[in-house]
Protein backbone atom coordinates (compact mmCIF):
# COMPACT_ATOMS: atom_id res chain seq x y z
CA UNK A 1 0.00 0.00 0.00
CA UNK A 2 1.12 3.56 -0.54
CA UNK A 3 0.87 6.23 2.13
CA UNK A 4 -2.72 6.95 1.10
CA UNK A 5 -3.79 3.34 1.49
CA UNK A 6 -3.95 2.62 -2.23
CA UNK A 7 -2.60 -0.74 -3.40
CA UNK A 8 0.76 -0.86 -5.14
CA UNK A 9 0.95 -2.61 -8.49
CA UNK A 10 2.53 -5.61 -6.73
CA UNK A 11 -0.30 -5.93 -4.18
CA UNK A 12 -2.91 -8.63 -4.62
CA UNK A 13 -6.14 -6.85 -5.47
CA UNK A 14 -8.20 -9.86 -6.48
CA UNK A 15 -8.34 -13.61 -5.93
CA UNK A 16 -6.54 -15.31 -8.83
CA UNK A 17 -9.16 -17.05 -11.00
CA UNK A 18 -8.49 -20.45 -12.49
CA UNK A 19 -10.22 -20.50 -15.88
CA UNK A 20 -11.06 -23.77 -17.56
CA UNK A 21 -8.70 -24.67 -20.37
CA UNK A 22 -9.48 -27.88 -22.22
CA UNK A 23 -6.70 -30.39 -22.75
CA UNK A 24 -5.59 -31.07 -26.30
CA UNK A 25 -7.89 -33.65 -27.86
CA UNK A 26 -10.37 -33.57 -24.98
CA UNK A 27 -14.08 -32.97 -25.57
CA UNK A 28 -14.78 -29.35 -24.68
CA UNK A 29 -16.22 -28.91 -21.20
CA UNK A 30 -15.01 -31.97 -19.26
CA UNK A 31 -11.87 -33.90 -18.37
CA UNK A 32 -11.07 -37.05 -16.39
CA UNK A 33 -7.52 -37.77 -15.24
CA UNK A 34 -5.46 -39.24 -12.40
CA UNK A 35 -4.74 -37.04 -9.40
CA UNK A 36 -1.02 -37.58 -10.00
CA UNK A 37 -1.36 -35.69 -13.30
CA UNK A 38 -2.79 -32.57 -11.64
CA UNK A 39 0.55 -30.81 -10.95
CA UNK A 40 1.68 -31.35 -14.54
CA UNK A 41 -1.64 -30.06 -15.87
CA UNK A 42 -1.48 -26.97 -13.63
CA UNK A 43 2.11 -26.16 -14.58
CA UNK A 44 1.17 -26.58 -18.24
CA UNK A 45 -1.35 -23.77 -17.79
CA UNK A 46 1.08 -21.56 -15.86
CA UNK A 47 -0.54 -22.24 -12.46
CA UNK A 48 0.90 -23.30 -9.12
CA UNK A 49 -0.99 -26.48 -8.14
CA UNK A 50 -0.55 -25.66 -4.44
CA UNK A 51 -1.65 -22.01 -4.56
CA UNK A 52 -5.12 -20.92 -3.51
CA UNK A 53 -7.35 -20.73 -6.55
CA UNK A 54 -10.87 -19.74 -7.44
CA UNK A 55 -11.86 -22.18 -10.20
CA UNK A 56 -14.37 -21.23 -12.86
CA UNK A 57 -15.29 -24.92 -13.14
CA UNK A 58 -16.42 -27.88 -11.04
CA UNK A 59 -13.70 -30.13 -9.64
CA UNK A 60 -14.66 -33.58 -8.35
CA UNK A 61 -11.97 -35.44 -6.43
CA UNK A 62 -12.37 -39.16 -5.69
CA UNK A 63 -9.59 -40.38 -3.42
CA UNK A 64 -8.57 -44.02 -3.88
CA UNK A 65 -5.47 -44.33 -1.72
CA UNK A 66 -3.33 -42.40 0.75
CA UNK A 67 -4.57 -39.13 2.22
CA UNK A 68 -4.98 -35.58 1.00
CA UNK A 69 -5.28 -32.35 2.95
CA UNK A 70 -6.82 -29.24 1.42
CA UNK A 71 -8.91 -26.23 2.39
CA UNK A 72 -12.21 -25.14 0.91
CA UNK A 73 -13.58 -21.71 1.80
CA UNK A 74 -11.73 -21.62 5.14
CA UNK A 75 -12.72 -25.17 6.06
CA UNK A 76 -9.95 -27.73 6.50
CA UNK A 77 -10.58 -31.00 4.65
CA UNK A 78 -8.72 -34.27 5.05
CA UNK A 79 -9.62 -36.94 2.53
CA UNK A 80 -8.82 -40.61 2.96
CA UNK A 81 -9.45 -43.53 0.63
CA UNK A 82 -13.11 -43.68 -0.40
CA UNK A 83 -13.79 -39.96 0.17
CA UNK A 84 -15.16 -37.53 -2.40
CA UNK A 85 -14.84 -33.74 -2.50
CA UNK A 86 -16.84 -31.45 -4.79
CA UNK A 87 -15.31 -28.02 -5.39
CA UNK A 88 -17.83 -25.65 -6.97
CA UNK A 89 -17.04 -22.68 -9.23
CA UNK A 90 -16.15 -19.59 -7.21
CA UNK A 91 -15.08 -21.39 -4.05
CA UNK A 92 -11.54 -20.87 -2.77
CA UNK A 93 -9.66 -24.15 -2.91
CA UNK A 94 -6.09 -25.01 -1.96
CA UNK A 95 -4.14 -28.26 -1.66
CA UNK A 96 -2.17 -28.39 1.60
CA UNK A 97 -0.37 -31.74 1.26
CA UNK A 98 1.81 -33.39 -1.34
CA UNK A 99 -0.34 -34.57 -4.23
CA UNK A 100 2.16 -37.37 -4.86
CA UNK A 101 1.19 -38.95 -1.51
CA UNK A 102 -2.35 -39.71 -2.66
CA UNK A 103 -4.01 -41.72 -5.40
CA UNK A 104 -7.27 -40.65 -6.94
CA UNK A 105 -9.24 -39.46 -9.91
CA UNK A 106 -10.15 -35.87 -10.79
CA UNK A 107 -13.15 -34.90 -12.91
CA UNK A 108 -13.35 -31.33 -14.19
CA UNK A 109 -16.38 -29.88 -15.95
CA UNK A 110 -17.66 -26.44 -16.82
CA UNK A 111 -20.93 -25.00 -15.43
CA UNK A 112 -22.67 -25.29 -18.80
CA UNK A 113 -21.60 -28.82 -19.66
CA UNK A 114 -24.52 -30.74 -18.10
CA UNK A 115 -28.13 -30.40 -19.21
CA UNK A 116 -30.43 -28.01 -17.31
CA UNK A 117 -32.48 -30.98 -16.11
CA UNK A 118 -29.43 -32.59 -14.50
CA UNK A 119 -28.30 -29.28 -13.01
CA UNK A 120 -31.71 -28.87 -11.40
CA UNK A 121 -32.06 -32.45 -10.17
CA UNK A 122 -28.54 -32.68 -8.71
CA UNK A 123 -28.41 -29.06 -7.48
CA UNK A 124 -25.18 -28.71 -9.42
CA UNK A 125 -25.24 -24.91 -9.28
CA UNK A 126 -25.65 -24.75 -5.49
CA UNK A 127 -22.63 -25.03 -3.15
CA UNK A 128 -24.48 -27.25 -0.68
CA UNK A 129 -21.56 -29.15 0.89
CA UNK A 130 -17.99 -28.25 1.70
CA UNK A 131 -16.77 -31.24 3.70
CA UNK A 132 -15.57 -34.53 2.19
CA UNK A 133 -18.28 -37.11 1.55
CA UNK A 134 -17.75 -40.72 2.62
CA UNK A 135 -20.54 -42.67 0.89
CA UNK A 136 -22.15 -45.70 2.52
CA UNK A 137 -21.16 -49.08 1.10
CA UNK A 138 -23.98 -49.39 -1.45
CA UNK A 139 -23.56 -45.81 -2.64
CA UNK A 140 -19.77 -46.17 -2.73
CA UNK A 141 -20.00 -49.24 -4.96
CA UNK A 142 -22.40 -47.52 -7.36
CA UNK A 143 -20.25 -44.38 -7.54
CA UNK A 144 -17.11 -46.39 -8.16
CA UNK A 145 -18.78 -48.32 -10.97
CA UNK A 146 -19.94 -45.15 -12.71
CA UNK A 147 -16.57 -43.46 -12.24
CA UNK A 148 -14.72 -46.45 -13.70
CA UNK A 149 -17.00 -46.42 -16.74
CA UNK A 150 -16.63 -42.67 -17.18
CA UNK A 151 -12.86 -42.95 -16.95
CA UNK A 152 -12.77 -45.86 -19.39
CA UNK A 153 -14.97 -44.13 -21.95
CA UNK A 154 -13.02 -40.89 -21.60
CA UNK A 155 -9.82 -42.74 -22.46
CA UNK A 156 -11.44 -44.16 -25.60
CA UNK A 157 -12.63 -40.87 -27.04
CA UNK A 158 -10.76 -41.35 -30.29
CA UNK A 159 -13.10 -44.25 -31.12
CA UNK A 160 -16.06 -41.92 -31.63
CA UNK A 161 -17.00 -38.77 -33.54
CA UNK A 162 -16.62 -35.61 -31.46
CA UNK A 163 -20.34 -34.97 -30.96
CA UNK A 164 -20.83 -38.57 -29.79
CA UNK A 165 -17.82 -38.29 -27.47
CA UNK A 166 -19.34 -35.27 -25.80
CA UNK A 167 -22.72 -37.00 -25.34
CA UNK A 168 -21.13 -40.11 -23.84
CA UNK A 169 -19.14 -38.09 -21.29
CA UNK A 170 -22.12 -35.84 -20.53
CA UNK A 171 -24.48 -38.77 -19.88
CA UNK A 172 -22.03 -40.66 -17.68
CA UNK A 173 -21.10 -37.52 -15.77
CA UNK A 174 -24.82 -36.83 -15.23
CA UNK A 175 -25.22 -40.25 -13.62
CA UNK A 176 -22.20 -39.56 -11.42
CA UNK A 177 -23.39 -36.20 -10.08
CA UNK A 178 -26.93 -37.48 -9.56
CA UNK A 179 -25.57 -40.39 -7.53
CA UNK A 180 -23.32 -38.07 -5.55
CA UNK A 181 -26.30 -35.87 -4.74
CA UNK A 182 -28.29 -38.90 -3.64
CA UNK A 183 -25.39 -40.19 -1.53
CA UNK A 184 -25.17 -36.83 0.18
CA UNK A 185 -28.86 -36.94 1.05
CA UNK A 186 -29.90 -34.07 -1.17
CA UNK A 187 -33.26 -35.68 -1.81
CA UNK A 188 -34.48 -34.18 1.45
CA UNK A 189 -32.79 -30.86 0.71
CA UNK A 190 -34.29 -30.75 -2.77
CA UNK A 191 -37.77 -31.33 -1.36
CA UNK A 192 -37.43 -28.37 1.00
CA UNK A 193 -35.93 -26.04 -1.59
CA UNK A 194 -38.84 -24.40 -3.37
CA UNK A 195 -38.66 -22.63 -6.70
CA UNK A 196 -38.86 -19.33 -4.80
CA UNK A 197 -35.78 -20.19 -2.78
CA UNK A 198 -33.81 -21.43 -5.76
CA UNK A 199 -34.54 -18.25 -7.71
CA UNK A 200 -33.63 -16.17 -4.66
CA UNK A 201 -30.37 -18.08 -4.20
CA UNK A 202 -29.35 -17.50 -7.81
CA UNK A 203 -30.22 -13.81 -7.52
CA UNK A 204 -28.18 -13.41 -4.33
CA UNK A 205 -25.18 -15.10 -5.93
CA UNK A 206 -25.44 -12.65 -8.82
CA UNK A 207 -26.25 -9.43 -6.94
CA UNK A 208 -25.01 -9.73 -3.33
CA UNK A 209 -22.40 -6.99 -3.93
CA UNK A 210 -25.04 -4.67 -5.35
CA UNK A 211 -27.77 -4.89 -2.72
CA UNK A 212 -28.16 -6.44 0.72
CA UNK A 213 -31.90 -5.72 1.01
CA UNK A 214 -34.45 -8.53 0.91
CA UNK A 215 -36.96 -6.01 -0.43
CA UNK A 216 -34.88 -5.47 -3.58
CA UNK A 217 -34.72 -9.20 -4.32
CA UNK A 218 -38.42 -9.64 -3.60
CA UNK A 219 -39.31 -6.84 -6.01
CA UNK A 220 -36.99 -8.13 -8.76
CA UNK A 221 -38.29 -11.70 -8.45
CA UNK A 222 -41.98 -10.88 -8.02
CA UNK A 223 -42.34 -12.30 -4.49
CA UNK A 224 -43.19 -10.77 -1.15
CA UNK A 225 -40.53 -10.41 1.50
CA UNK A 226 -42.51 -12.82 3.65
CA UNK A 227 -42.53 -15.47 0.91
CA UNK A 228 -38.76 -15.26 0.43
CA UNK A 229 -38.15 -15.35 4.16
CA UNK A 230 -40.34 -18.41 4.65
CA UNK A 231 -38.86 -20.20 1.62
CA UNK A 232 -35.31 -19.53 2.77
CA UNK A 233 -36.00 -20.58 6.35
CA UNK A 234 -37.56 -23.81 5.11
CA UNK A 235 -34.60 -24.58 2.84
CA UNK A 236 -31.61 -23.61 4.98
CA UNK A 237 -32.94 -22.85 8.45
CA UNK A 238 -32.34 -19.10 8.41
CA UNK A 239 -34.20 -16.09 7.07
CA UNK A 240 -33.65 -14.31 3.78
CA UNK A 241 -31.69 -11.42 5.31
CA UNK A 242 -29.35 -13.78 7.13
CA UNK A 243 -28.85 -15.71 3.88
CA UNK A 244 -27.78 -12.52 2.05
CA UNK A 245 -25.52 -11.47 4.90
CA UNK A 246 -23.89 -14.92 5.02
CA UNK A 247 -22.99 -14.63 1.34
CA UNK A 248 -21.61 -11.11 1.80
CA UNK A 249 -19.57 -12.23 4.82
CA UNK A 250 -18.12 -15.19 2.92
CA UNK A 251 -16.89 -12.90 0.15
CA UNK A 252 -15.53 -10.42 2.68
CA UNK A 253 -13.50 -13.14 4.35
CA UNK A 254 -12.25 -14.39 0.98
CA UNK A 255 -11.07 -10.91 -0.02
CA UNK A 256 -9.50 -10.10 3.35
CA UNK A 257 -7.50 -13.31 3.40
CA UNK A 258 -6.53 -13.72 -0.24
CA UNK A 259 -5.99 -10.10 -1.34
CA UNK A 260 -4.14 -7.06 -0.02
CA UNK A 261 -7.09 -4.72 -0.52
CA UNK A 262 -7.59 -2.41 2.47
CA UNK A 263 -10.77 -3.04 4.45
CA UNK A 264 -12.25 0.16 3.01
CA UNK A 265 -11.85 -1.17 -0.53
CA UNK A 266 -13.26 -4.57 0.45
CA UNK A 267 -16.33 -2.91 1.92
CA UNK A 268 -16.75 -0.73 -1.15
CA UNK A 269 -16.48 -3.74 -3.45
CA UNK A 270 -19.22 -5.47 -1.46
CA UNK A 271 -21.65 -2.57 -1.63
CA UNK A 272 -21.22 -0.91 1.78
CA UNK A 273 -21.57 2.89 1.79
CA UNK A 274 -18.47 3.47 3.92
CA UNK A 275 -15.82 1.70 5.97
CA UNK A 276 -17.62 2.28 9.26
CA UNK A 277 -20.75 0.44 8.11
CA UNK A 278 -18.66 -2.44 6.77
CA UNK A 279 -16.64 -2.74 9.99
CA UNK A 280 -19.83 -2.68 12.07
CA UNK A 281 -21.35 -5.42 9.89
CA UNK A 282 -18.23 -7.57 10.07
CA UNK A 283 -17.81 -7.16 13.83
CA UNK A 284 -21.48 -7.96 14.46
CA UNK A 285 -21.26 -11.17 12.43
CA UNK A 286 -17.82 -12.40 13.54
CA UNK A 287 -16.92 -10.66 16.78
CA UNK A 288 -13.79 -9.10 15.30
CA UNK A 289 -12.82 -6.30 12.96
CA UNK A 290 -11.84 -6.92 9.32
CA UNK A 291 -8.24 -6.04 10.20
CA UNK A 292 -8.32 -8.38 13.18
CA UNK A 293 -9.65 -11.24 11.05
CA UNK A 294 -6.97 -10.69 8.41
CA UNK A 295 -4.16 -10.66 10.96
CA UNK A 296 -5.45 -13.76 12.75
CA UNK A 297 -6.13 -15.73 9.57
CA UNK A 298 -2.78 -14.93 7.99
CA UNK A 299 -0.97 -15.56 11.26
CA UNK A 300 -2.47 -19.04 11.49
CA UNK A 301 -1.69 -19.74 7.86
CA UNK A 302 1.91 -18.69 8.42
CA UNK A 303 2.11 -21.15 11.31
CA UNK A 304 0.77 -23.96 9.11
CA UNK A 305 -2.73 -23.83 10.56
CA UNK A 306 -6.11 -23.81 8.87
CA UNK A 307 -8.78 -21.18 9.05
Amino acid sequence: MDKNGHPHSTDRVDIPPAPYRAAVGAPPGAEVFDLSALPRRAHGHGLDPYAAKRPAFHELIALRGGSLRCSLDFGACELTAGDWLWVRPGQIHQYDSDLASAEGIVVLFTPGFLTPATVEAARVDQPVWRAPLTPADADAAALDAVLRLLRSEYRRLADLPLEVQIDVVRHLLSVLVLRLSHAHGQGEAAASGTEAFRRFQRAVERDFARTHRVEDYAHALGYSVRTLTRATRSAVGSGAKAFIDDRVLLEARRLLWHTDLPATAVGDRLGFPDATVFTRFFRRRTGETPAGFRARARGRAGQGGDA
